[in-house]
């Protein structure tokens, strides 16, 4: 399966003085999902630094649209758009956790390096994980 939900409640830390939820905590949130979304799959963020790949962030973009308030459940759907081949990009949506308000849309890119900091290929363990997934959502 390409995409997974997770849940998220918006703390007191996360809103500024009018209780709305601070913009950079869509970032975190999206993390939240990008690493869920991971682990789902049977892959923890920490097996593949274990494996000497790192996915640093390349690029990120956020569209709000409502404010998330102080104590909102939030949903946040992660989902892999597998069409991307020489990195990785996760598309997210941010709702209300009955799916009814739509808080926020994004995404965040990533490329695959090895610990020199060098830029490489998608390793094969990650790429076969794809294709198991891709053919868990074709089931």
């Amino acid at each position: 399966m390409l995409s997974h939900q997770s849940t998220y409640r918006v703390i007191y830390g996360d809103t500024d003085n009018m209780g709305i939820a601070y913009y950079a905590n869509y970032l975190r949130w999206f993390e939240i999902g990008r690493t869920e979304l991971l682990r789902s799959w049977g892959l923890a963020y920490r097996e593949i630094e274990a494996r000497g790949i790192l996915l640093p962030v390349s690029e990120a973009h956020c569209k709000y649209m409502t404010a998330a308030r102080y104590d909102d459940v939030l949903r946040i759907e992660s989902t892999l758009d597998a069409e991307v081949k020489a990195g990785l990009k996760i598309d997210y949506r941010v709702t209300s956790e009955d799916g009814q308000t739509l808080h926020a849309t994004g995404y965040t890119r990533h490329a695959f390096i090895n610990r020199e900091g060098r830029v490489i290929r998608p390793p094969d363990f990650f790429r076969e994980l794809i294709q198991r997934q891709s053919g868990a959502a074709d089931d």
